[in-house]
């Protein structure tokens, strides 16, 4: 994997127990972040900080429903106490929801597929960006996807959400744009993921597959490749942007 310097940064990655949050984080802490992993599933999330502080990494499990402000809340003061800053934060954790069109999509499954997709990264921004001006500036990372531009039928909720993550983005980019925190949106595309496994079967999967030019899935890894490089000082002049992983999904 690529080489990028987090030495004494501290990083938080929501959703980090499994998919492309556990590939980011283990990623980070390759590379020498010290990492929270924060998921809602407390099994993945476990086995994940385990994991890193196995291979000689640091991580840290917090417990978190990223749909509830005062449990992000939480979150960012634990870190801060616990590793003294934070300077990363990559909002990922995320939920597929229902399958139905605008029509008959249900009450409750938008207001979930929302909460957590949506609001979830706004309550991540609204508590780290304070956390990170402490800290003397820092890099946010926002999972959108590729349907943050494009649409898919019956996944109106899910549209609709990163839709809003890419604008939530470029808003936070510009206001603190000089005073030293970079924000930016990654869009991939579809990706091996159990998200995608426990929302769609085998042969919805191979087609799936088949749109995209390069013919395939995309992979947890090379998101968090991509992730990496925008959350690093790499990327120093790198803000407000949509940067796409898609197999060309996009390009058609």
């Amino acid at each position: 994997m690529p080489t990028y310097d987090y030495e004494n940064k501290v990083a938080i990655v929501t959703g980090g127990g499994s998919g492309i949050g556990e590939a980011v984080a283990k990623t980070l802490a390759a590379n020498g972040a010290k990492v929270v992993v924060a998921d809602y599933d407390q099994a993945g999330g476990e086995r994940v900080a385990k994991e890193i502080d196995a291979e000689g990494g640091v991580a840290t499990f917090m417990l978190v429903d990223v749909s509830q402000a005062p449990e992000v809340e939480t979150m960012v003061a634990k870190t801060v106490e616990t590793h003294g800053a934070l300077h990363v934060s990559v909002n990922n954790a995320g939920i597929g929801g229902p399958s139905a069109p605008v029509g008959e999509y249900p009450l409750d499954g938008w207001h979930e597929v929302i909460g957590v997709n949506l609001d979830g990264v706004f309550y991540g921004m609204r508590y780290e960006i304070p956390a990170m001006l402490e800290s003397g500036g820092g890099s946010i990372v926002n999972m959108a996807s590729i349907l943050g531009t494009v649409a898919f039928g019956n996944a109106p909720a899910y549209v609709a959400a990163k839709h809003g993550v890419i604008g939530l983005t470029k808003t936070a980019a510009i206001e603190y744009a000089a005073r030293g925190i970079r924000v930016n949106s990654v869009g991939p595309g579809f990706i091996a993921t159990p998200l995608l496994d426990a929302n769609l079967d085998a042969a919805t999967l191979g087609v799936i597959a088949g749109m995209h030019p390069i013919q395939r899935l995309g992979t947890a890894q090379e998101v968090a490749d991509l992730v990496a490089f925008l959350g690093s000082d790499a990327a120093s002049f790198c803000t407000g942007g949509y940067y796409l992983v898609d197999g060309a999904y996009t390009a058609q």
